[in-house]
């Protein structure tokens, strides 16, 4: 279902908002990039993904949530041309979830902590089941609009009744949990990534103590708050100098960086190449 949807392109927008489709034939080179709340799902190939120190691996047998905006590192392990790495990434819609864990039928929120806001969990049938009827809805356009609130709405149940995943979602979205928290301090740090980092700022955001705060957002997230700043502003100018053809030295400004050398370090450091190389070579690759 991927592969014909896929033919010739690397990444592929659907018709269904928050549904893309992804497709190498080779492994690829690590790339760094900030991840919004998804659904990630192989039907073919090995994929890791990078949060901090540690990795996660995936393939046909298992998927990931991420749960919260996350600077995250991936690339492909295993693709070949006769057996290509076919992949989807799904957004997730917090509110609607949010209202689906009203649902009387869903069982109570587990007492038990996780820790990242990233995970894998073993692909079951049924979500398996959903999310093929999701992307079947591609052959019937004019049923998407009829029909794709409701497949969705059955995949996050799913996802709501897995044991792991199920408990990572609860406690981004339930108002009270330390994860919601850390979710409103990072809310808050995209917006304002410009701008010096104040811990004590930021755990006032979060309702909680400046320890407290800074050992909480690293039980989420694998780094410390300024790793993730850096991570928010070095994602940002890549962006301008891609989208938007800014120099280095402008891009660095507006991002926050007072030093261009200290920009061009860190750029390297993070993307393999000093900001001019890096950009030309993503202007001439393949979509």
């Amino acid at each position: 279902m991927i592969a014909k949807w896929t033919e010739g392109k690397h990444r592929t927008e659907t018709a269904i908002p928050g549904l893309v489709l992804h497709r190498w034939s080779s492994p690829t080179e690590p790339s760094s990039y900030m991840f919004a709340p998804h659904l990630c799902l192989i039907a073919q190939g090995v994929k890791r993904i990078l949060l901090g120190d540690e990795a996660y691996v995936y393939d046909a047998q298992t998927f990931v949530v991420s749960s919260v905006e996350l600077p995250i590192v991936s690339h492909i392990l295993e693709a070949t041309p006769e057996k290509p790495y076919l992949g989807l990434t799904l957004e997730l819609d917090l509110k609607e979830i949010s209202r689906l864990m009203l649902h009387s039928s869903l069982p109570p929120a587990s007492s038990s902590p996780t820790d990242r806001g990233i995970g894998v969990s073993k692909l079951t049938p049924p979500l398996l089941n959903a999310v093929e009827r999701l992307l079947a809805l591609l052959d019937t356009p004019e049923e998407i609009p009829v029909f794709q609130r409701l497949v969705e709405q059955e995949i996050y149940y799913r996802l709501l009744m897995d044991e792991g995943q199920g408990t990572r979602l609860r406690q981004i979205i339930m108002a009270e949990s330390r994860s919601n928290q850390i979710a409103r301090a990072i809310d808050w740090m995209k917006r304002h990534f410009d701008q010096p980092l104040h811990i004590s700022e930021l755990a006032k955001h979060a309702g909680m103590s400046p320890s407290g705060f800074h050992q909480h957002f690293r039980a989420l997230t694998a780094i410390s708050p300024l790793q993730f700043q850096k991570r928010i502003r070095l994602n940002e100018a890549r962006r301008l100098m891609l989208l938007e053809n800014m120099d280095a030295g402008n891009a660095a400004f507006r991002v926050g960086y007072e030093s261009p050398t200290q920009f061009n370090r860190e750029y390297k450091r993070m993307f393999g190449n000093p900001p001019r190389t890096d950009i030309k070579m993503l202007q001439s690759a393949p979509v």
